[in-house]
């Protein structure tokens, strides 16, 4: 796919658009110059989540900051069944987009379930010159993701219109914060973009619960990647 519409022609940041395979339209801004790094947010973002590090990120590099599907600068196609498979159409479009303008294979970083995205991107394309996951959620054994009846839980929140207690359940049962944490989490400039991706989040957090890792799929990979996990994180990651 090639990178086919731009918001300006300034060396300032720039949102830009690939068509992804079932024909929606993924955004990214784009920032910085050098060579390209990819980066996708994970659950209850947008590309904003990425602000507090995109600038040294693109001191470096160019940057394209993605907005995944039904977020940000990024379509919806109503008329497609939703899978992690659609959202790595999305994440590969992007990526081979990136490297036929560049040039170059680029790098890619992702975060929670966008790492998802990118761990399975590395099964589907020959572009990305080395990737960085970050706590990319699936259950380990004996440590499942969701408990049972938190699933069930945050459908009924978001039938009731409570996008906070979503995020609550969300933060708390699920990503194994404190609620010291969550409170900080609400005060935090990211709040509102988690509170607009909250009506895209249950059909992730399915993908999660029914995604099984096989290492066996990813033993020809070569790739460089380096694969992260946070020190307090969730016991299952």
């Amino acid at each position: 796919m090639s990178i086919h519409e731009r918001s300006s022609g300034t060396a300032g940041p720039t949102i830009e658009h690939v068509v992804s395979v079932d024909g929606t339209r993924i955004g990214f801004e784009r920032l910085g110059a050098g060579p390209p790094l990819v980066v996708v947010h994970g659950g209850t973002a947008d590309r904003s989540r990425w602000a507090p590090v995109a600038p040294a990120l693109a001191a470096r590099r160019t940057v394209l900051l993605v907005d995944r599907r039904g977020r940000g600068a990024s379509g919806e196609n109503a008329q497609s069944d939703y899978s992690l498979g659609v959202e790595v159409d999305d994440l590969v479009a992007v990526v081979e987009a990136a490297a036929d303008r560049f040039g170059t294979p680029v790098a890619l970083l992702g975060h929670s379930f966008g790492a998802l995205c990118a761990l399975e991107a590395l099964l589907r394309t020959d572009r990305i010159v080395r990737a960085v996951l970050y706590e990319p959620p699936f259950a380990t054994p004996g440590l499942p993701v969701l408990r049972p009846g938190v699933l069930e839980r945050m459908q009924r929140q978001l039938d009731a219109g409570d996008r906070e207690a979503v995020l609550e359940t969300m933060f708390i049962d699920v990503g194994g914060a404190g609620r010291a944490t969550f409170e900080l989490l609400r005060r935090s400039p990211a709040w509102p973009a988690r509170i607009d991706a909250v009506p895209t989040l249950l059909r992730e957090v399915r993908e999660v619960d029914s995604y099984v890792f096989d290492p066996d799929r990813f033993s020809a990979i070569t790739t460089p990647t380096s694969f992260l996990a946070g020190t307090e994180s969730a016991a299952y990651l």
